[in-house]
């Protein structure tokens, strides 16, 4: 039995693996694009959303898809709230990682919305993500003004 399991606590994202966002909070969140292949010596996540037009191929951790087409928004923004409200929740505790195909474009707008549930101000949350992660993320008009409208909280 491995460490994590012997405790019952989940060991974080170490902070230096690529991909991974820490929030102003602490919380480490991994983004990733999912036609790159995982680093079979790294950690793989307890939880992910993935962020795709079709569903997502099966996964060993526990995992919720939110139907986002290529280049648009969610299908259902209820929905995509409260996953991601819930994604930010688990990332107090888990090793939670969002991804897209590419991850830049829908999981970088999904990065910037956990910025806003994390408190950076939702006009910064964009930036705050092209800094952090990866300089091309949210990559459409559209997501951005998403995360402009972000609610922090229902």
């Amino acid at each position: 039995m491995n460490e994590e399991h012997a405790t019952g606590r989940e060991q974080p994202w170490d902070e230096g693996t690529p991909g991974v966002l820490r929030l102003p909070s602490g919380r480490l969140v991994r983004g990733r694009g999912l036609r790159r292949p995982l680093d079979p010596s790294a950690r793989t996540p307890t939880y992910g959303v993935y962020l795709l037009g079709a569903p997502p191929p099966p996964t060993p951790w526990a995992s919720h898809w939110l139907r986002w087409p290529d280049f648009r928004l969610p299908a259902d923004r209820e929905a995509a709230h409260a996953a991601l409200t819930g994604a930010w929740a688990r990332a107090a505790t888990e090793r939670v990682e969002l991804a897209c195909a590419g991850g830049r474009g829908r999981t970088g707008t999904a990065l910037a919305c956990l910025a806003v549930l994390d408190g950076v101000p939702a006009h910064e949350a964009v930036a705050y993500v092209r800094t952090h992660y990866d300089r091309h993320a949210v990559e459409t008009p559209w997501q951005r003004r998403y995360v402009r409208r972000f609610p922090p909280s229902r």
